[in-house]
């Protein structure tokens, strides 16, 4: 197998997110040859419409990085029963100018942590509609809607409970399986 790019998107800007917690014990769960680039959305301007043929430099990372992937992974919070808005902002940055949708045609997959029992279910849901209309890819099952309870992400980023680990490197496993099929 060859080398993988994955451009991971971490809905939450907090430094303590528990969704980053996540991105980064999946990171310790893929096999080897699969990279994981962050991407950076903090820094990245509220889309504007009249910047977009001169795009700001954050914004233009964030369509590279996407151009470079050859998976996209989202790991998101729920924000008021929806994504985060840094989150929807750099999709609306990558699938624009006109004509030049970075999205489309990548593969995607969608997981996230949440304190709640009902994890990130209405976030990822929304989601999936944004990504669909600009054309990814969504590996869809098994869904994962993480209840996060403080100790299941080690501070070593791995992931205590057995059943939780296996479970999430299953659901990589068939994840990278659907980034291969549609790898450029």
């Amino acid at each position: 197998m060859s080398q993988l790019n994955i451009a991971v998107f971490v809905g939450s800007l907090r430094a303590a997110s528990i969704n980053l917690r996540l991105a980064r014990a999946l990171e310790k769960l893929v096999p080897e040859g699969i990279a994981f680039q962050y991407a950076s959305l903090g820094d990245v301007p509220l889309y504007n419409q009249d910047h977009e043929m001169d795009m700001p430099a954050p914004a233009a990372t964030i369509k590279q990085l996407v151009a470079d992937a050859d998976g996209l992974l989202f790991v998101t919070p729920e924000h008021n029963r929806s994504i985060p808005a840094a989150l929807k902002n750099a999709i609306d940055w990558g699938s624009r100018p006109w004509g030049q949708n970075s999205w489309t045609g990548k593969a995607g997959g969608i997981v996230g942590a949440s304190p709640s029992a009902a994890g990130t279910g209405m976030a990822q849901q929304h989601l999936r509609n944004i990504l669909a209309a600009e054309g990814v890819n969504i590996f869809t099952v098994p869904e994962v809607f993480l209840q996060y309870k403080e100790g299941l992400i080690d501070d070593d980023y791995q992931i205590t409970n057995e059943g939780t680990r296996q479970f999430l490197q299953g659901w990589l496993e068939g994840y990278v399986a659907w980034i291969n099929k549609f790898k450029n």
